[in-house]
């Protein structure tokens, strides 16, 4: 057990928060996990798959979960960034001009179907996923914390759709694959829809001040030398095999690190282990590579390298 006795209450109560999250989605605790990783990071999380198999449902689960301030964001083609950040409006009344905020303005902002907007509004993000802050009309006002977008994406080969730039899918945390539920779980989606869907009878079990609290926790959490050298060899192995066009960044270096760190007190550990690392590697690097092209093609899987450097990369004892 760990060294800090108070990460076992903090841990018991992640495990509430994610439990209470899988009232409403069955069978996708690895997701679900991933999520409150990126929550507690100060990350943002990418769910990408193909529609219907519940992005919008872990999204939403998640967020009325928490007691904190949630708005949804229906990305589209004809979006404008003010629509996003918000705009200044005169005032007939008082002569003056005041700002409006945008739905960015809140603790949980889900940014449902982010890769249908136009390249235009989905760089509107950028500013607010990396400072925490927003620039509008030459202010600069600060996002209320904690800040987290969760955004859902459908593959890029749907009509409709813009892809997102390196740029971009290098300010999320993780991505995370949800895939279509087993059987049994599916039966289970079947045989209980009522009359209101699952998500909706959710009441929140963790607060604003839990939240915070479950943050700083997470960068208190000890991280040995052994471990961020294998989290640097696994970077550094992206960077020079042959198999990347580009190698994953030092703010994905970064990330994974920030991400083992909330697992292992969601594990109810105040330091992390390989195995932490290994667990989210693949969520963490796998979008921010570039898989050079297989004769003369360009359809090599990234969450595949990214495994085979894991298998590649010696462990830490």
């Amino acid at each position: 057990m760990d060294s800090d006795s108070g990460t076992a209450a903090p841990a018991a109560d992640l495990q509430a928060l994610i439990d209470n999250v899988e009232r409403a989605i069955y069978g996708k605790r690895e997701a679900v996990v991933l999520a409150v990783v990126g929550l507690l990071a100060e990350g943002h999380v990418l769910i990408e798959d193909v529609p219907g198999t519940g992005k919008t449902t872990l999204a939403r689960a998640l967020a009325r979960s928490l007691d904190i301030e949630f708005k949804r964001i229906q990305f589209t083609s004809d979006l404008l960034p003010a629509d996003v950040l918000g705009v200044s409006v005169y005032g007939t009344r008082t002569g003056e001009f005041s700002f409006r905020p945008g739905p960015i303005f809140a603790n949980v902002v889900l940014a449902d179907e982010l890769n249908r907007t136009t390249p235009r509004t989905q760089s509107a993000l950028l500013e607010c996923m990396t400072e925490g802050e927003v620039s509008v009309e030459g202010d600069t006002r600060d996002l209320p914390r904690p800040f987290f977008v969760i955004a859902t994406q459908n593959p890029v080969e749907f009509e409709g759709t813009y892809p997102l730039p390196e740029s971009q899918l290098d300010r999320f945390l993780l991505r995370v694959r949800m895939g279509y539920p087993r059987r049994d779980d599916e039966r289970r989606i079947l045989s209980g829809r009522g009359a209101a869907p699952p998500v909706d009878a959710l009441i929140p079990v963790f607060t604003r001040e839990q939240t915070l609290d479950a943050i700083r926790r997470t960068q208190a959490v000890r991280m040995d030398p052994a471990i961020i050298e294998y989290v640097l060899d696994l970077v550094g192995a992206t960077r020079r095999s042959a198999r990347f066009l580009l190698g994953a960044s030092t703010r994905a270096a970064l990330g994974l690190r920030r991400a083992a760190q909330a697992l292992a007190l969601i594990e109810g550990r105040d330091y992390c282990v390989p195995d932490d690392v290994k667990r989210l590697a693949v969520a963490a690097l796998a979008h921010r590579v570039v898989p050079a092209p297989v004769d003369g093609t360009d359809e090599s899987d990234p969450e595949e390298l990214v495994r085979r450097v894991l298998e590649e990369t010696r462990i830490p004892s």
